[in-house]
C-alpha cells in the first residue's frame, strides 16, 4: 500500500496541537528552579527533582507516541487480518472532527464503498487540539456531519464500521451507549465494529501520567458494549498502549 504519512507525522501533530501544554510545562519547570535557587537544603531539592520529573514525564509521553504512531503498525492496518479475512463491501468510519484513518482504510480495501462520519459537536468536543487539527487538516471528501444519536443511513447497510482513537470524544456515558446502538442499528448481521482506543490502564499512565485520565477504563467500554447489545467477538493489542475491539451484534435489542 503506498505511503501516505510522513515520518513524524504523529508525534509532529501531538505536539502542534498541544503546544499549550508543552508551554505549560517549560513555564512550570522554569519556576520550579528558579524557586529551587532561591531555597535551600530539602526544599531546594525537592523542587529541582519535581522540575526533573517534568521534563522526563514529558520526553517519556514524546518516546511514546513516537512508537505508536509513527513506528507501530497502527496505521499500516495490517492487523487488519486479525479482524476478518472477508473482504467488506461497505465501510463506514466515524471520527471526532480530526480523521488520521478514512484515506488509509480506503487504501486498504480499495474496492469497498466507504463513507466518512464527523460526529465533532464544538458545544460538547471543545479541546483546543481538535479545533487546530480541524484547521490543519481538510476533511475527507464526502464527509458527513452528524449527531452522535442519529446516523443518517438505513439499517443493516454496513459490512465494517471503525471508529480508531475517536470514541472516547463521547465523554457522557448515556450518550456514548445511544451512539453505539445507532452503529449496532447500520451493521449487517455479520458485519463488526473496529474500536481503537487507548486506555486509562497502569501502562498508559506510565507512558501519559495524568493525561490517562482522558481515556476510558476498558471497564466503562464494556459497560457501554454490554448496554448496546454488542459482543466482543475478538480483542488484541496494537502494541501496549493501544487496544483493539472487534464488536458483533448480539441477539438482544438495544
Amino acid at each position: 500500500m503506498e505511503q501516505i504519512r510522513k515520518p513524524f507525522q504523529g508525534i509532529g501533530n501531538i505536539i502542534r496541537f498541544n503546544w499549550h501544554l508543552y508551554a505549560w510545562a517549560i513555564g512550570a519547570v522554569g519556576m520550579l528552579l528558579g524557586i529551587s535557587q532561591l531555597s535551600s537544603g530539602l526544599l531546594s531539592l525537592l523542587l529541582t527533582g519535581l522540575a526533573v520529573g517534568i521534563v522526563l514525564s514529558t520526553l517519556l509521553s514524546w518516546i511514546v507516541s513516537y512508537y505508536v504512531y509513527d513506528r507501530s503498525d497502527l496505521y499500516a492496518f495490517t492487523w487488519l487480518t486479525s479482524v476478518s479475512r472477508c473482504l467488506p463491501s461497505s465501510i463506514l468510519t466515524f471520527h471526532a472532527g480530526f480523521d488520521e484513518t478514512s484515506a488509509l482504510i480506503q487504501k486498504y480495501y480499495p474496492m469497498a464503498h466507504l463513507q466518512v462520519f464527523d460526529f465533532y459537536d464544538p458545544h460538547l468536543h471543545t479541546e483546543i487540539s481538535i479545533q487546530r487539527a480541524r484547521k490543519a487538516y481538510p476533511a475527507y471528501p464526502n464527509t458527513q456531519s452528524i449527531q452522535t444519536s442519529s446516523i443518517p443511513l438505513p439499517n443493516e447497510v454496513a459490512d465494517s464500521i471503525f471508529i480508531v482513537l475517536s470514541a472516547h470524544e463521547i465523554r457522557n456515558h448515556a450518550e456514548r451507549t445511544r451512539f453505539f446502538c445507532e452503529l449496532k442499528r447500520v451493521l449487517k448481521s455479520s458485519g463488526h465494529i473496529v474500536v481503537v482506543e487507548h486506555l486509562r490502564n497502569s501502562l498508559n499512565f506510565l507512558a501519559y501520567n495524568i493525561g490517562f485520565f482522558h481515556f476510558l477504563p476498558e471497564s466503562a467500554w464494556m459497560t457501554t458494549f454490554n448496554q448496546a447489545a454488542l459482543r466482543v467477538g475478538n480483542q488484541f493489542r496494537i502494541t501496549h498502549f493501544i487496544t483493539v475491539y472487534v464488536l458483533e451484534k448480539d441477539d438482544s435489542s438495544c
